[in-house]
């Protein structure tokens, strides 16, 4: 049984999501469907892709997303299906789907062209019920991509910043903040392996012109009261975290901020 991811900024109150859900189950009822996140922010692309890239690792090979954050939904934004070595995505062309799928090994991106595998009317507004579902139902049903789509290499890359790493520090801004008000920086567990920041180790964290401690440790609980934390999320990057408080309101982060970390 073919898994299929779906994430969406639609939320839960209207009926969109069950409109995709009912497109592909009437092309294929032999899936399982699984919601990632439909409270993405709204037209939110940025947390929409590490959102996605986020849950893919747990899910099996072979899997097949359907991610619709599309704030330019109806215009001349090219839909696409991407193609890593485990996964297949289907959305639109603005990064969405590319994180994740750079994560687990880029193969072919293609633009969906072929009507035959669509709506007979494409709703300029339903992208993701008319086209993308469409296709992802075609998907699962195991027709290739390249009888969907022609392949393309114009495609909107990863809009994510890398971290600029010296003897002495960290220059890196923060991923997402998510519910617990956790925030999720631009520095993965390879990269602290490699500059040798063991736990226990005491770091010092500055934003703007405001200074923090930073204490490195294993989970949450090893987070002394009022002390900020940092450890590797389940995600596999840096997160920096107090116990049993929103963090992102205290240093006032959010996704963007730019903040140096002193090894």
């Amino acid at each position: 049984m073919r898994i299929i991811g779906l994430l969406s900024d639609f939320g839960i109150r209207d009926s969109y999501v069950a409109q995709m859900k009912a497109v592909i189950l009437s092309k294929c009822p032999e899936v399982e469907l699984l919601d990632i996140s439909h409270e993405i922010g709204k037209f939110d692309v940025r947390m929409g892709a590490f959102v996605l890239a986020s849950a893919t690792s747990s899910f099996p090979k072979g899997s097949i997303y359907l991610a619709v954050v599309d704030p330019d939904v109806g215009s001349k934004r090219l839909p696409l299906i991407v193609e890593s070595e485990r996964s297949l995505y289907v959305g639109p062309d603005n990064g969405l789907l590319m994180l994740a799928a750079i994560k687990e090994g880029l193969r072919l991106v293609y633009r969906i062209d072929d009507q035959r595998y669509l709506k007979s009317t494409v709703s300029a507004t339903f992208h993701g019920r008319d086209l993308f579902a469409c296709v992802v139902g075609e998907l699962a049903n195991d027709i290739p991509p390249a009888k969907i789509g022609t392949p393309v290499t114009d495609y909107v890359r990863v809009g994510f910043s890398k971290p600029i790493i010296d003897m002495s520090s960290i220059v890196c801004e923060v991923l997402h903040v998510d519910d617990f008000g956790n925030v999720i920086i631009n520095v993965d567990a390879p990269i602290l392996r490699e500059i040798g920041v063991e736990l226990g180790k005491m770091l010092v964290m500055r934003m703007g012109r405001r200074q923090f401690r930073l204490l490195f440790v294993r989970s949450y609980s090893e987070i002394p009261e009022g002390m900020v934390g940092c450890l590797v999320g389940g995600h596999g990057f840096l997160e920096l975290a107090m116990r049993r408080k929103n963090l992102s309101k205290v240093i006032r982060a959010i996704p963007g901020s730019k903040l140096t970390i002193k090894l």
